[in-house]
């Protein structure tokens, strides 16, 4: 079964779909990368839809939903999505698969709702100190194009805030975990790339049980360029 509707979530509707052909398995939860909407786990969620339930759904703003008077930090979305679950009587549990932005709403929806939640994969997840480690290390050009690219969902700031509220959190999770780094990023020196996979390595910590992949072939949309990464490693956590 296949649903796909429009459900209203404190001022604003939510697009979602529910792919639900296994009664009794876990559901797959995927939140998209920032300005990006579900679209973007299509191949990766035809595929898991074959052995997990999936849901995927548009934050407010993007692709086929409404928009929102809230805040647009992670903390406001992960209240928004965990809405629209107990909207949709979805039952836990839960294995959440997040792509750069969309990994840091699921690190926090993780410790939010820590009894909900088995699994989780992280896609080129943007890290918590980003800022401060990795952006000063790029050119003046693509720090300029950087900050300039927020707006569609939320501003700079807002984003910045987001990856301070994970760096708060403080993550201490026991759940499998598996985060997955692209190795092949556009624009990237070979400095870059290796730091880039040094700060996504590091991400491990958030879980006692942790993998750490790195997509050799992959630029950031990884579910585009090595899509059976993403399916492999939610298999796994099955």
């Amino acid at each position: 079964m296949n649903n796909q509707q429009m459900v209203k979530i404190h001022d604003c509707e939510l697009y979602v779909e529910y792919i639900q052909q296994h009664s009794k398995s876990v559901t797959i939860i995927m939140d998209a990368g920032y300005g990006d909407d579900s679209t973007t786990w299509r191949q990766v969620a035809d595929e898991v839809s074959t052995y997990a339930n999936v849901l995927l759904y548009d934050r407010a703003g993007l692709g086929k939903s409404g928009t929102s008077t809230n805040r647009r930090t992670s903390k406001e979305m992960v209240r928004e999505l965990h809405q629209l679950i107990k909207q949709l009587d979805i039952a836990s549990p839960f294995i959440l698969v997040g792509h750069s932005f969309g990994g840091v709403n699921m690190q926090l929806f993780a410790s939010e709702y820590r009894d909900e939640v088995v699994g989780l994969v992280l896609v080129d997840t943007t890290p918590s100190d980003y800022r401060e480690r990795f952006l000063p290390t790029m050119s003046r050009e693509f720090q300029n194009a950087y900050s300039k690219q927020f707006v569609r969902e939320g501003n700079y700031d807002e984003f910045m805030e987001s990856l301070h509220q994970v760096k708060q959190a403080n993550l201490d999770l026991s759940i499998p975990t598996t985060i997955i780094s692209a190795g092949k990023k556009d624009f990237y020196s070979v400095e870059n790339q290796r730091l880039w996979n040094v700060l996504q390595k590091e991400m491990t910590g958030i879980s006692s049980n942790a993998t750490f992949v790195i997509a050799e072939q992959s630029a950031h949309y990884i579910q585009r360029d090595e899509p059976h990464l993403i399916v492999e490693a939610i298999r796994k956590l099955i």
